[in-house]
């Protein structure tokens, strides 16, 4: 059992790590970081129940309301619900980049004890797959929603276009990636190259993070 939580909770330690150092001004106090990692892990139950409930009452055949809908809709929207109303407002989001590490971080509470349960009930031996896949998109996703939540809340114009693609963005990736693994025999052959674009893309946003904050550091030093 100490195998099994080891290895469902450090990919997504690992990569919380890393965006936490990107975090080149003032880092983010870790008990805030935990606490909304904790969020994250939590709403595995009350999201596995509406699935539960929308697969057993009503029964839905289609691939793309399961894609889009009951997993990227579903699991986005809750992701941004606790980021907005208990992390946009907190003291401690002073900065662009801060959406990065909150995203990442509810994200991966998410995806960690999602993976120990699935650990749990199908083996080890799928530790270093699901490292690869399942924990780092939840971790993309989580970087992409963060930044433009990050975008909107220190932007004087256009806030609601910012916040609103926070959702938006993420639930399109997310539902993009289930329906991969849902409709394609040979999934690989999608997920590959879907995974090389989601890294790419989380980076930048990474990147254009960091200067965000870096303009607004300095705008704050000159006010």
């Amino acid at each position: 059992m100490i195998g099994i939580l080891s290895a469902g909770i450090a990919p997504g330690l690992a990569l919380l790590s890393y965006f936490y150092l990107k975090d080149q001004y003032e880092t983010e106090p870790v008990f805030t970081v935990f606490k909304t990692f904790l969020f994250g892990a939590l709403l595995v139950f009350p999201i596995a129940f509406i699935q539960h409930v929308l697969k057993t009452e009503y029964q839905f055949e289609s691939s793309f309301f399961n894609a889009f809908l009951s997993a990227g809709m579903l699991e986005e929207f809750i992701k941004w619900f606790i980021l907005f109303y208990a992390v946009y407002q907190h003291v401690d989001f002073d900065e662009p980049y801060d959406g990065i590490v909150y995203g990442a971080s509810v994200s991966l509470g998410f995806a960690s004890l999602e993976n120990i349960f699935y650990l749990i009930s199908y083996g080890l031996e799928h530790a270093v797959g699901r490292a690869l896949l399942p924990v780092s998109s939840h971790a993309l996703f989580g970087v992409i929603m963060g930044y433009y939540i990050g975008k909107g809340k220190f932007s004087s114009t256009a806030k609601w276009k910012w916040l609103g693609l926070s959702f938006a963005f993420p639930v399109i990736l997310h539902g993009t990636y289930d329906f991969i693994l849902i409709t394609q025999e040979n999934w690989l052959l999608l997920m590959f190259p879907f995974m090389i674009f989601l890294w790419w893309l989380g980076l930048r946003k990474v990147k254009k993070a960091r200067e965000l904050s870096a303009r607004h550091i300095e705008s704050q030093l000159f006010y």
